[in-house]
């Protein structure tokens, strides 16, 4: 695939990440790619040291942290490349990763979005994610998260969709099914996005030799509460707007005793966040529910992964 591949990297006062990450995006053996940089208000200099050191980077900068899902679409409706691939700024790609990620597109126009391989940086031997997967009480893992990384299969394969730390998406794909949804800010974004595209008929491959680099998801680290109030709330949003309507009939009780568990035991240590996150959630159900209906019309057979024992290691 020679066509145009769209980077787009979110920042926020990342510029420790920004040094490593844009001159490994840069160095891309992709012979057709251009590299946006959405900056959410940074203050620690990275919009200074970018115009500086890279400027062939096109920049776009907002007065205020808009969160990851807006920005990502700022970057996706101010470009035309064929194809848009979404980085974290605390990635590094090795050098072939979109060649390796877009060569996974080759061959059936109804792959709509490809999973990268991205390993922990840390530890670059154990994965962070080889795609994302949905179990049956609607949470969402990354998958094949701490698995050894030369366990891991060659051959590409089908997946529920990619991890928003390194995805490849196919424009025309997002032209259909729409983009981020800007209201989930950050996190499940990249899940719920997948879901939607999958109802419609969209395929994600996971292409192993796609290979990046990532730190933990220091926005987490740093603003736990701030993300255990998104996860809990977008979660909800996800399985209101998407959920199977038979699969729920059967596993209704666990869905609700693991939603209710995952606020009340925070709560009782005198953490509301997550509380606070199924009070949003469900204060806005009506809004849920009529996007529930308005995308009725595509089905719900989206296959899930079975439900088996995890250690609770959210995204």
């Amino acid at each position: 695939m020679a066509e145009r591949i769209t980077v787009v990297v979110v920042n926020w006062n990342g510029l420790e990440h920004l040094r490593a990450c844009v001159p490994a995006v840069l160095a891309q053996d992709h012979p057709d790619f251009e590299l946006v940089v959405v900056d959410n208000g940074s203050a620690d200099g990275s919009v200074e040291w970018l115009r500086s050191a890279f400027p062939q980077v096109r920049l776009i900068g907002n007065d205020g942290n808009r969160g990851f899902a807006e920005a990502t679409n700022q970057g996706i409706r101010a470009t035309e490349g064929a194809f848009v691939a979404a980085l974290n700024n605390d990635a590094r790609p090795e050098p072939d990763w979109l060649s390796a990620a877009a060569r996974a597109m080759d061959g059936d126009e109804r792959v709509g979005m490809v999973a990268s391989q991205v390993r922990l940086m840390q530890q670059p031997d154990q994965l962070d994610s080889a795609g994302i997967e949905v179990d049956t009480l609607g949470i969402a893992w990354n998958r094949r998260f701490g698995c050894p990384v030369d366990e891991e299969p060659e051959e590409v394969m089908e997946v529920f969709g990619p991890s928003g730390a390194a995805a490849l998406y196919r424009r025309t794909m997002l032209d259909q099914v729409g983009l981020f949804d800007e209201r989930y800010f950050a996190y499940y974004e990249d899940v719920e996005l997948a879901w939607r595209a999958r109802r419609m008929g969209w395929r994600c491959l996971y292409a192993p030799g796609a290979r990046v680099l990532h730190h933990r998801s220091p926005l987490g680290r740093q603003r736990s509460a701030l993300k255990a109030y998104l996860l809990n709330r977008n979660r909800v949003w996800t399985l209101i707007r998407h959920y199977p309507p038979d699969r729920f009939l059967l596993w209704w009780p666990l869905i609700l005793l693991f939603d209710a568990g995952s606020w009340l035991w925070p709560l009782l240590n005198g953490r509301a966040e997550a509380w606070r996150g199924h009070v949003h959630a469900l204060r806005a159900f009506r809004w849920a529910w009529n996007e529930r209906q308005r995308w009725s019309q595509w089905p719900y057979n989206v296959p899930l992964t079975p439900l088996r024992y995890r250690r609770l290691w959210t995204r």
